[in-house]
């Protein structure tokens, strides 16, 4: 699945975030002298922080992660899926380099897009060390972490972007909420069969789904939708991150295009905020938990925006099984 993440460092990374391989982290002393300054963040988890830092006073150069306040529940564990606020700003920069906390372009009719990620997985907006320190943390909680580019981002970061390996990055990071989910898990229940017109879906355990188009019949104008298999579940809400195994092929040729189960198993995504296809927030608020949904996704709906996407003229069919929200 192609993600539009609107809200990421893009100009601090030489490579998509999705490809982040730099190593986690942890407090150590790998970048020599840690004398010096620690960022002041202010405001409670749940709102926008400031940051602040001593007018003439130096960063440390020693990575920092301080939990600036607690949250509540179970702490988050390693491959927990969680959805993040977060904020980045270069120490004497004021200005805020990248976050999840600018208002929709749609005003108040649906929520901000947030970072949904799992814990020990390359992110798609987070360097894996400022992931890492979410882990032990609990939701609710507002964690700071400080340190050179060069340790934080590593050898992704751009060097046209204007930061330097020396230069001090102070993130903050509010884990919302986490789910532990096995990457491995499917919908459960009898399959229906296809209603008229749709197509046909055979789901073998623990392998993509195969999808076969009906002969003869033209690609829908419109979002066409059935769930196969009924969860009980949770209602989906817009805003929350969504976990799920996917299957998508074309329409007119019928091939697979993606599957999380050729990517090791569940995927995770915030749903009803246009973070993913329009066809996929549509489809998908509102289902419940367990539910295996059929969509068919005409191209206004999927990637016809983006001209560019070699998906842009196609008529999309996706089999998702939702396992779980976040």
């Amino acid at each position: 699945m192609n993600y539009n993440m609107k809200r990421h460092v893009a100009a601090l990374l030489a490579v998509p975030a999705l490809l982040l391989t730099a190593a986690c982290g942890s407090d150590d002393d790998s970048n020599g002298d840690a004398k010096g300054g620690v960022a002041q963040v202010d405001g409670k988890a749940g709102e926008k922080p400031e940051i602040s830092v001593p007018k003439d006073g130096k960063p440390s150069r020693k990575t920092v992660v301080e939990t600036v306040s607690e949250g509540s529940g179970s702490a988050i564990k390693a491959s927990d899926y969680v959805r993040l606020d977060w904020t980045v700003e270069k120490w004497g920069g004021d200005q805020e380099l990248g976050g999840t906390w600018a208002a929709p372009s749609t005003g108040g009719k649906t929520p901000r897009q947030q970072s949904v990620e799992q814990i020990g997985k390359p992110s798609r907006q987070l360097p894996v060390k400022v992931l890492d320190a979410v882990k032990g943390k609990k939701p609710g909680s507002r964690i700071l972490v400080q340190g050179t580019a060069g340790d934080l981002i590593g050898e992704n970061l751009n060097p046209s972007s204007g930061i330097t390996e020396k230069d001090v990055l102070i993130w903050v990071v509010d884990p919302v909420g986490a789910a532990p989910v096995d990457a491995k898990a499917e919908a459960e229940g009898e399959q229906a069969a296809p209603e008229e017109g749709m197509p046909e879906v055979k789901a073998p355990s623990q392998k993509a789904a195969t999808i076969t188009v009906p002969k003869g019949v033209k690609a829908p104008k419109d979002l066409e939708q059935q769930v196969l298999i009924k969860g009980d579940g949770k209602k989906v809400e817009a805003g929350q991150g969504l976990i799920a195994q996917y299957t998508g092929v074309k329409w007119e040729d019928g091939k697979k295009f993606d599957s999380s189960w050729d990517h090791g198993g569940a995927t995770a995504f915030q749903i009803g905020t246009g973070a993913v296809v329009a066809g996929w927030d549509q489809g998908l608020v509102g289902k419940n938990v367990g539910d295996r949904v059929l969509l068919v996704i005409p191209p206004s709906l999927g990637y016809g925006a983006s001209p560019d996407s070699e998906l842009a003229k196609n008529t999309l069919v996706f089999v998702v099984d939702i396992l779980g929200t976040v």
